[in-house]
């Protein structure tokens, strides 16, 4: 579905992204994790066309459309925080998703309401229709915002740390939606998660961002290994299984010395490295 070749982004007049190299499929999960400036939410905004970038992003093959427009109708793109500055109530907030759909005159249609509807039901806000977004718990705003995006029924989905500040029952449901959007909807889904253990247990295949520019991708056991977290973290890990759930957990809090920036990984293994 999304295919990344020679991938660079500048800000500030230094290279923040340089020849990245990575894919996210139809029907799966990719997670986006990596230490905090190695420019996971970069990367998003370039693949949104937010930021200018070199290389190559092609979707189903295609390069990516510079009418913005018709970019919105391919990309659901949920920025970090849930933040909304208007009093709107939650059912116009996702209506707004339909946006990149709609003619000239703005009118939703019988397809428009029926695709908000559905992520209304689907995200379980159809209760809270008619509140104020701001009048929101922090759980109750983030499913609105997911909604809102939902409701363009994109075939790529980009979320930058969807869970963050979310109690772990919210956590959960998210990820749980944004699994069956992939699955149900033939969707590629790609997600900045920074809760490893979420990672491991959400996401069918995850790209790892290294300090030194490089990406380790795969299938989540490849690319989860003791080895790869600490080149990326500088910090030592154990990677077991709790409940036959994946646990991922830090082991120190000194940094260690990186090791190589592209650790040999192997798939399924899981390690547990002092």
């Amino acid at each position: 579905m999304l295919t990344a070749t020679t991938l660079s982004v500048r800000q500030g007049g230094r290279c923040v992204l340089r020849n990245l190299a990575f894919t996210a499929r139809r029907g799966a999960v990719t997670g986006l994790i990596g230490p905090n400036g190695v420019g996971k939410s970069t990367l998003l905004r370039a693949i949104a066309g937010l930021l200018p970038h070199d290389g190559h992003l092609r979707i189903d093959g295609q390069p990516l459309p510079a009418d913005a427009r018709e970019r919105a109708r391919l990309i659901g793109y949920l920025p970090q925080g849930h933040h909304l500055h208007w009093p709107l109530t939650v059912r116009r907030t996702v209506e707004l998703g339909r946006l990149p759909h709609l003619g000239p005159l703005g009118r939703l249609g019988r397809a428009d309401r029926a695709a908000v509807d559905r992520v209304m039901a689907a995200t379980g806000i159809a209760p809270l229709s008619d509140r104020a977004v701001p009048t929101l718990s922090g759980g109750e705003r983030a499913r609105v915002m997911l909604a809102r995006v939902l409701a363009a029924d994109a075939p790529l989905l980009l979320a930058d740390e969807p869970t963050a500040a979310l109690d772990p029952g919210h956590q959960l449901r998210i990820l749980a939606l944004l699994r069956a959007e992939a699955t149900e909807r033939a969707r590629a889904v790609l997600v900045v998660l920074h809760d490893l253990s979420l990672a491991a247990r959400s996401c069918d295949n995850l790209i790892l961002m290294l300090p030194d520019g490089g990406v380790i991708a795969g299938p989540t056991p490849s690319v989860l290994t003791a080895e790869a977290l600490r080149a990326a973290y500088g910090v030592s890990f154990a990677v077991t299984r709790l409940a036959d759930t994946p646990l991922v957990v830090p082991l120190t809090t000194a940094p260690l010395p990186a090791g190589p920036s592209h650790p040999q990984t192997n798939a399924g293994v899981l390690a547990h490295a002092d």
